[in-house]
């Protein structure tokens, strides 16, 4: 016999324990849900509709609420005559600037009618937002534009300010673009230029983190699907919904906590589920969440941690703020994007010591020196460098901090138990 074998007594169904599963209803954000449907509803009505922004942390709702939303509506106009909808949805996970956006929309939009693409490079950037508007138009009545992680783009907001003045611009005449907008960072609007926002006059909706009660009331159905009856023990699920409320509130981990720990009970071959491997799948999953909180820092957020490893890998550290500012203007430099102010990399740093990614030092030297702070990694360096040297963007200066790090004999000893 094989050493894998179809399990029979865990899982029912699994699908509704993995990221891409779209739920039926959307528990616990009726109140979020209730604001997006008056946001849209001018859709329907062939009125003049605002763009929509979606702030809220990793795992809040805020992208199955959009395919949620979407589908409805979608499904709604199609009872009506004179709308004219269409949608189309761009991630810009990878995505650093107006430029990379608008091609990939174009792309996205030619794509839906069979034609050609357009290459990322030789053009300027004119011109492609002159072929966006142009394939907008060929589309006609309103076109709804998803643009999920859109704060990935930092200060190259040009596309934010073109697209909604694009009809009264005359750029289009025969359709009414709008944007939903999706971020995981609530500061992303102030950073905005002053003309963007005087532009975008947009709806905005909050998705706070969700407390024990509610992702209890998220993981229950999904648990009766995906498990056979009787395996989970009654302690499981609230559990799963303490871990994750306690730690970020996100619906993502609490699911990823409850298949984590029905794979435990698996391996195990235990019939059933219980407190134990709960514990031991937050265990696990605490390592990969750091990773992945690393993974999911935006363009600035990865520029703000690669001037801390720097630091790291010369082993100056712990290193006061304006140390590591004057670091992070050198990266910027670097690679040629647009950078902060000391004040902004501060809470990308407070953003990142809530994640579990740095510590931070409070010091007082009295009247002479006053009261500061000093930051250092509180993951491993070779943690850092994974994540670094697999984006794109960060690979040549990822590679650099390796090898001061290297010199300085700083990554053997950073290996263990990670």
């Amino acid at each position: 016999m094989g050493i894998f074998q179809r399990d029979r007594q865990v899982f029912a169904d699994a699908e509704p324990l993995d990221d891409s599963y779209e739920p039926e209803d959307i528990r616990e954000r009726d109140e979020e849900l209730e604001k997006y449907q008056r946001a849209l509803q001018p859709i329907i009505d062939n009125r003049p509709t605002s763009n929509i922004f979606l702030y809220g942390k990793t795992g809040t709702g805020k992208t199955v609420a959009t395919q949620y939303m979407l589908s409805h509506l979608e499904n709604d106009a199609a009872q009506y005559d004179d709308v004219d909808l269409s949608t189309v949805w761009v991630s810009c996970e990878n995505l650093s600037s107006s430029y990379q956006v608008a091609v990939t929309l174009v792309n996205e939009l030619r794509g839906s009618q069979g034609k050609d693409r357009i290459s990322t490079t030789g053009y300027s950037q004119q011109r492609v937002f002159d072929i966006l508007y142009e394939e907008l138009d060929s589309f006609g009545g309103t076109v709804v534009i998803v643009l999920d992680e859109i704060d990935n783009i930092g200060h190259s907001d040009d596309i934010l300010y073109g697209l909604p003045r694009a009809r009264s611009n005359g750029y289009v005449s025969d359709v009414r673009p709008v944007i939903i907008g999706i971020s995981n960072d609530f500061q992303f609007r102030d950073n905005l230029s002053p003309k963007v926002k005087d532009t975008l006059a947009e709806k905005e909706i909050l998705f706070p983190p969700y407390n024990a009660n509610q992702l209890r009331s998220i993981l229950e159905p999904r648990a009766e699907k995906a498990f056979h009856d009787d395996v989970l023990e009654g302690d499981v699920v609230p559990l799963c919904s303490a871990f994750a409320a306690q730690d970020t509130g996100s619906a993502r981990q609490a699911i990823r906590l409850l298949r984590e720990a029905g794979e435990l009970a698996q391996a195990a071959d235990s019939e059933t589920v219980a407190e134990a491997h709960v514990r031991a799948a937050q265990d696990e999953l605490e390592k990969n969440q750091l990773y992945e909180g690393m993974q999911e820092l935006t363009t600035q957020g990865h520029a703000v941690l690669s001037a801390l490893a720097y630091h790291q890998a010369l082993d100056q550290v712990p290193v006061r703020s304006r140390d590591l500012y004057e670091q992070y203007l050198n990266i910027c430099d670097r690679l040629d994007t647009d950078s902060v102010s000391e004040r902004r990399v501060r809470d990308h740093l407070s953003d990142m010591n809530m994640l579990g990614l740095i510590s931070v030092h409070e010091r007082n030297e009295g009247i002479s020196a006053g009261r500061y702070h000093e930051y250092e990694l509180d993951v491993p360096l070779t943690a850092v460098l994974e994540v670094l040297l697999s984006t794109t963007r960060f690979e040549e200066f990822g590679s650099v901090i390796r090898s001061k790090a290297e010199d300085n004999n700083l990554l053997q000893s950073d290996l263990t138990d990670y």
